[in-house]
């Protein structure tokens, strides 16, 4: 494969290769690579025709729809620049989202509540000039269906695409303080990380994906859908992720290819029904955004029948820095986040940035094929993050050993002082995670005017199970020291997550803090 291709490239040599072949079901509609090729064809026209320009940003804000994908590959067409947005966002988010990259359209679905209040400010001020609507219609904006019949009356445009310094996606991250920032990746970050994930999985044109992720984030959009395209392969999508219909589609359109993130996989795992589908479709995928015991690993790949890989990455770096190999037994993939993907380098920095020996907490810095170009309009955060000879700091504490295996311990802003002592959450979080009766957990750090900090575990129990503080603390007697066994337990119904299913923590720090206030001292 080639890793200097545009990703509008990447779908063409798909194409050409095999036209007849299904590329997308989303439980809606089924698609060729012929009429994919073809719809996004119109849609370059069409966005063309409506004054959508080489690097004009257009926000996307949908599910996980065939529509989505035409869009994707119909914006990389015409060299323009697409901002996925989370369908969850309140106004205020995606408000911010829509001043700060100046986009010139959005792309909306009807159910979240957009519409409503985009509407009036349409061409008031700025460069949002479009709203395009997709599987509903206002009369005073433009449908997706009728884009695709606009497309009809005119040849695309022939666009330079420059796959080194181009920039194909602007992707806003969540950000633990203050606004989001808009992690500028180009058509090679995105092109080069998908082939690496394909090379690192062995997937090939035979290979059908489920992308139960949403392709709003960096996971669905790369991995997910831009890999499946690489290697000529099928992808299914799930709106929304259900255990017992992700069980049902992989029976049903015999998925080879299962990404997702922990809970998923457990959630499968533990379902009543499980043992009454045929899962022997299933092959690899890639796990991530979350520990995961070294147990659930162990039940993927024996129960389940899928080799899974664990992999680690961010927005900033296009997802896949590290991963793990088939090689790798369940302790390497429960344990570490496997070796640097190839064409990437990793290290551990201290606090002056200065390379760590091997075993030593330090800051993960990387350097690689899909580091971002950088924050969009924000040279000062991308000084921060990036230094002159680009390498990324991650903001992630772990370490690395003799072998190359990489250890996330947590992040820098997670880490807790409690009485002088620093607690990595993480590391207590995983010991957790093989309780039998844990489903998800996560630790925060809550302030104490005696220790600085205090910590507080809040858990998710699996069905039918009970425990208790004493319960708890008794297990992490004899495998913690005591100073990390934490101070309060909660147990809770659900817990705060993002929509790639990353427990939102400062979100749970202020429940807790809340939920506690009787007991803080």
């Amino acid at each position: 494969m080639n890793y200097q291709l545009s990703v509008p490239q990447v779908l063409e040599q798909a194409y050409l290769q095999s036209p007849e072949k299904e590329v997308i079901f989303d439980g809606y509609k089924r698609v060729t690579y012929e009429e994919l090729y073809q719809s996004v064809q119109l849609m370059a026209s069409a966005l063309a025709s409506k004054g959508i320009q080489k690097g004009d940003r257009v926000l996307v804000c949908l599910p996980n729809w065939h529509e989505f994908v035409t869009i994707y590959f119909g914006l990389a067409q015409i060299g323009a620049i697409l901002v996925p947005c989370n369908t969850r966002y309140m106004k205020e988010e995606l408000q911010f989202i829509l001043e700060n990259s100046g986009a010139k359209a959005i792309f909306l679905a009807e159910e979240y509540g957009h519409f409503e209040f985009l509407k009036p400010i349409l061409n008031k001020d700025g460069n949002f000039q479009h709203i395009f609507t997709v599987r509903f219609k206002d009369p005073e904006c433009t449908s997706y269906e009728e884009l695709l019949e606009l497309g009809k009356k005119s040849e695309p445009p022939q666009v330079e695409i420059d796959s080194i310094e181009d920039v194909f996606s602007i992707l806003y991250t969540s950000g633990t303080t203050g606004h989001p920032k808009g992690a500028m990746l180009t058509h090679k970050n995105f092109v080069h990380t998908a082939t690496v994930s394909a090379e690192c999985m062995n997937c090939t044109s035979n290979d059908v994906f489920l992308i139960a992720v949403p392709v709003f984030h960096c996971f669905g959009m790369i991995p997910g859908i831009l890999t499946a395209i690489v290697v000529g392969g099928k992808m299914v999508f799930m709106e929304e992720f259900k255990a017992e219909k992700a069980l049902t589609l992989i029976e049903q359109e015999k998925i080879s290819v299962h990404h997702g993130v922990p809970t998923m996989f457990i959630l499968e795992l533990n379902h009543p029904s499980f043992k009454q589908f045929d899962l022997s479709s299933l092959r690899t995928g890639i796990i991530a955004a979350a520990p995961c015991p070294e147990e659930i690993v162990r039940k993927i790949r024996t129960i389940m029948g899928c080799d899974i890989v664990v992999s680690y990455g961010m927005t900033e770096s296009s997802t896949t820095l590290t991963i793990t190999g088939f090689e790798d037994d369940d302790f390497l993939r429960s344990e570490t986040v496997g070796k640097a993907a190839p064409g990437a380098e990793v290290k551990i920095v201290d606090n002056n940035r200065v390379e760590l020996s091997p075993g030593v907490v330090g800051e993960i810095a990387a350097k690689s094929f899909g580091i971002m170009k950088g924050y969009f309009n924000s040279p000062e955060k991308t000084a921060e993050a990036l230094d002159q000879d680009g390498w990324y700091y991650t903001g992630d504490l772990g370490t690395l050993d003799e072998n190359g295996y990489l250890r996330i311990i947590g992040r820098k802003k997670e880490m807790i002082i409690r009485g002088g002592f620093n607690i990595y959450p993480r590391e207590i979080e995983e010991i957790l995670y093989k309780h039998e009766s844990v489903l998800e957990v996560a630790i925060v750090g809550l302030p104490d005017t005696v220790l600085g900090e205090i910590t507080c575990a809040a858990i998710r129990l699996k069905p039918g199970k009970t425990e208790d503080q004493y319960s708890m603390k008794t297990y992490l007697k004899d495998k913690v020291a005591d100073f990390k066994i934490p101070d309060h337990f909660i147990f809770v119904e659900k817990l705060p997550v993002t929509a790639s299913g990353k427990i939102k923590k400062i979100a749970l720090e202020q429940e807790l803090k809340e939920t506690l206030k009787p007991l803080l001292r």
